[in-house]
């Protein structure tokens, strides 16, 4: 399902809504991603929603059309909810059904009636407040990237910086589900405080995150779970998977290189994380799949993370670039500072591989529940996907190309903005939108 390719991805498609024809738009017809909203400043409650142009569907409203029939109108009606779980569980071809709907419905050529039915549906981007996508019962962050962890890893250990198991499993370790957030404009969290070690101290001190950070990453939903004891082999993982996301899993590195020794992150990486507001389906990137390949000199996956589906089409082409707007930006009426650019089809694993992995000792996932990719970082230094690269540990600050400021980390009032899309010759651009939050001022003592 998730690599073939069919009417929703001709790229002449057009939408009778004009806003998704214009270019560079991310949500056209061929994209239709889901998100939870409400109109901000209302009472109203949260409901699914699909984005067309710079509009979205009401699909709580689109429930009650009766435009829509069969696994269509199931799926729909479970987007009606306040989260997107109940859809999720629901599988592919319900999935499938209500895209396909949707095209048919939003699309230029859909009867005059269809096109008035839909319009009294359509509530403005720009009114919009998103709640998460789905109640996320857990959360795992990979670490994916091999340039992300040869990048990291010299800054602590310069002669061996990647770890014997890197190139043999997806690493992960299992995040905070409750503070992950929308990462939407007005959002902001409070810098966090916590214990650190300084070179050559001789006792941590406790205090405000001097090296905060972020993390460039995608995200991915789970649908249909899988019962305890059963795992999800690798043929069969994508099918398990809603849709994907931006995702800034945000990083004190003081407090974490300091905690993680030897069990992993803990209050460095629990204090936030954020996604962007729109599930991207697999189907909508099926255009921009990638074969998987390594190098010929690495080593080849262990058979259980291996197949040929994956191997004809486990990477995904999404460009990816993080913006930083700063105070001084916003005092000078600057645009932001783009900082990064890389794409996701440079990670050592591939989404499927990360499932097969999270299920082969037979954990259970459980519909919404959100998988982090780690770290996006790419084979240049100006690919890299955080701060703690760029700026080699701080030692060589990033310069801001619309104010000449150096950051080596992130300041209070900083704003990060994380972008993805999807864009090539002959295919439609499919959008992920922003992701982005702001730094506050620390409440510790």
């Amino acid at each position: 399902m998730a690599s073939t390719l069919n009417h929703t991805h001709d790229a002449a498609a057009r939408s009778w809504v004009a806003s998704a024809n214009a270019p560079g738009c991310d949500f056209p017809i061929q994209n239709l991603p889901l998100a939870i909203f409400h109109r901000a400043d209302s009472n109203e409650p949260l409901r699914g929603g699909c984005a067309i142009g710079e509009q979205i569907v009401d699909l709580a409203a689109l429930a009650g059309t009766g435009l829509l029939a069969g696994d269509a109108q199931t799926a729909c009606e479970a987007c009606a909810q306040p989260a997107l779980n109940g859809y999720f569980a629901l599988g592919s071809r319900h999935w499938r059904a209500l895209r396909h709907a949707l095209f048919d419905l939003l699309r230029d050529n859909a009867p005059a009636d269809t096109k008035d039915r839909v319009r009294t549906c359509l509530v403005a981007q720009s009114d919009a407040h998103y709640g998460l996508p789905a109640r996320i019962g857990d959360y795992t962050d990979f670490y994916t990237s091999i340039h992300h962890a040869i990048n990291v890893g010299k800054l602590i250990f310069p002669d061996n910086p990647l770890t014997p198991n890197f190139q043999w499993l997806p690493i992960a370790y299992h995040g905070r589900a409750s503070s992950v957030r929308v990462g939407q404009p007005g959002f902001g969290f409070t810098r966090p405080s916590g214990q650190a070690m300084a070179p050559g101290a001789a006792q941590p001190a406790y205090g405000p995150c001097a090296r905060l950070d972020f993390e460039l990453e995608m995200g991915f939903f789970i649908g249909p779970g899988n019962p305890l004891g059963t795992p999800i082999p690798i043929a069969q993982a994508q099918e398990h998977i809603a849709g994907m996301v931006l995702l800034n899993d945000w990083s004190a590195r003081d407090h974490q290189f300091w905690e993680m020794n030897p069990l992993g992150p803990f209050l460095g990486k629990n204090f936030c994380t954020t996604v962007s507001p729109w599930v991207v389906s697999l189907e909508a990137l099926a255009p921009y799949r990638l074969p998987f390949t390594r190098p010929a000199g690495d080593p080849q996956p262990l058979p259980y993370l291996d197949g040929e589906a994956n191997r004809a089409g486990g990477s995904i082409d999404v460009q990816l670039q993080v913006r930083l707007d700063t105070p001084a930006h916003r005092e000078c009426a600057a645009q932001p500072s783009a900082i990064a650019r890389t794409s996701f089809r440079h990670q050592y694993w591939t989404i499927a591989q990360m499932v097969a992995q999270h299920t082969v000792g037979g954990c259970d996932l459980q519909p919404g529940d959100l998988l982090g990719t780690g770290t996006v970082s790419g084979p240049t230094p100006q690919e890299a996907g955080a701060l703690v690269e760029l700026s080699k540990g701080g030692r060589a600050p990033v310069t801001l190309d619309a104010t000449g400021e150096q950051r080596g980390f992130l300041e209070d009032g900083d704003t990060v903005i994380l972008r993805g899309w999807c864009e090539k010759d002959g295919a439609a651009r499919i959008g992920f939108g922003e992701c982005r939050g702001t730094v506050l001022a620390s409440q510790g003592s």
